[in-house]
């Protein structure tokens, strides 16, 4: 039996749509790698597939590079060579001159007001103005020498703050440069990792595959688009089968993943979520990579799968999505699911903030969803309104589009070993 590639194309067009936008980086400008157009019922190629994990290596090496000169560039901000060291040394020794300096012209005021005290009551006027003189010069000489020092005395610590700020700024910078190398090395893992499935497939012995069935879909509704950290978010999945024949077994795929405001930092440890039917009420945890199990479901007919989404309250503000899609098995070994993996956004805000009147979150990229749901469904609706159609983004209030980058290569690493669920379910089964 021929592994099913239909979520294989969603994850390829996940990996390779990251690696497009990192490799785009100044460093291969002109020697971007193509990716070639997908079409909604393509299958990835071989070819297609190891162009995704080429260019997945490239930003893979640019952020090795780019976090490689992070570190050095920190490392000389060390070295006594270094212009901000020379600048602050220099500094502090023109500081000290100047201090000196300062010292000697305060010693001169004393001075030559003792000796015009010392004149005796015999002097003449000449030699009262002469004294007199001498001490308004060192008086000048010594404002001067003031106003020297604490010119010199600014700029020492002008030039020590410099020297400071940058090694602070180094140190982000090393961290920031770290995240986006070890993000870059997972979206490489799940591009080889989408090779190697492809590659073993071509391996195995011919059989009846899998196929996109459009008519089957999966949709979100009621996830709002901004969420808060420290609440609980309840929505739906409705599952539907819009065909004419019954489906036998059905496991529809649902998963969260987030990052921070940047783009950098994975949130999904803060995240947790759990899934219940009207069945089996409830509530289990949604396992990474893995799929749900909701029984048959006949033509014409929907069900819905109930999603909580807990988020901790120490959740820092950035930018989720919630990932959908779905697959059935028949008793007579056809099987298929749907043509894409979807995924809605949402923005998380920080605990205690307002969300303000709040809209339910767009799917995108999805299927057409040309057909209506029809039938009638087994479990009720919680509310909320389908997914976009036209494939527009939702509006979270992000300015950023790392976050949009860092989630649309997420589909890869939230499917993982999970994204072809069903047929290793089935295969292991066989193989018992």
């Amino acid at each position: 039996m021929k592994i099913r590639r239909i979520l294989a194309t969603a994850v390829a067009a996940a990996v390779t749509t990251p690696v497009v936008f990192l490799s785009a980086a100044p460093a291969f400008a002109d020697n971007k790698p193509a990716a070639p157009a997908q079409t909604q019922d393509q299958k990835p190629t071989i070819e297609q597939l190891k162009l995704a994990a080429a260019a997945a290596q490239k930003a893979y090496d640019v952020a090795v590079v780019a976090y490689n000169d992070a570190e050095k560039a920190f490392d000389a901000l060390g070295k006594a060579d270094h212009p901000l060291a020379v600048a602050r040394d220099d500094a502090k020794k023109a500081a000290a001159a100047a201090a000196t300096a300062k010292t000697d012209a305060d010693a001169k005021v004393t001075e030559t007001e003792a000796a015009l005290a010392a004149l005796p009551g015999t002097a003449t006027d000449a030699e009262k103005a002469a004294a007199q003189k001498d001490v308004d010069d060192a008086k000048a000489a010594a404002a001067t020498a003031a106003t020297a020092k604490t010119t010199a005395d600014t700029k020492a610590t002008e030039t020590q703050e410099a020297l400071e700020d940058a090694r602070v700024d180094g140190v982000r910078t090393i961290e920031t440069k770290r995240l986006a190398k070890d993000e870059a090395l997972k979206t490489l893992k799940a591009a080889e990792k989408a090779l190697a499935d492809a590659e073993a497939e071509e391996g195995e012995e011919p059989g009846e595959e899998c196929v996109p069935e459009a008519k089957f879909t999966t949709v979100v509704h009621g996830l709002p688009e901004r969420v808060v950290a420290g609440t609980t978010v309840n929505f739906t999945l409705r599952v539907t089968n819009g065909t004419d024949k019954k489906m036998d077994e059905v496991y529809p795929f649902a998963a969260v993943h987030a990052f921070d405001e940047k783009g950098l930092k994975e949130l999904d440890k803060y995240l947790d979520l759990e899934w219940s039917t009207a069945a089996n009420s409830k509530w289990q945890d949604v396992d990474p990579g893995e799929s749900l199990f909701v029984g048959s479901l006949n033509a014409k007919s929907s069900t819905d799968v109930k999603l909580r989404l807990k988020l901790d309250a120490k959740t820092p503000a950035g930018q989720g999505a919630a990932f959908v899609a779905g697959d059935y098995w028949n008793n007579d070994e056809s099987c298929g699911g749907t043509p894409d993996l979807e995924y809605y956004e949402f923005a998380i805000l920080a605990k205690g903030s307002n969300p303000g009147k709040v809209d339910d979150a767009k799917g995108k990229p999805g299927n057409s969803n040309t057909t209506g749901q029809g039938g009638t469904s087994t479990t009720p609706v919680n509310g909320g309104t389908t997914g976009s159609t036209d494939g527009s983004l939702a509006k979270t209030g992000s300015n950023d589009a790392v976050p949009q980058i860092a989630l649309a290569g997420a589909a890869a690493v939230v499917l993982g070993a999970g994204a072809m669920f069903v047929v290793r379910r089935r295969k292991a089964g066989a193989d018992a």
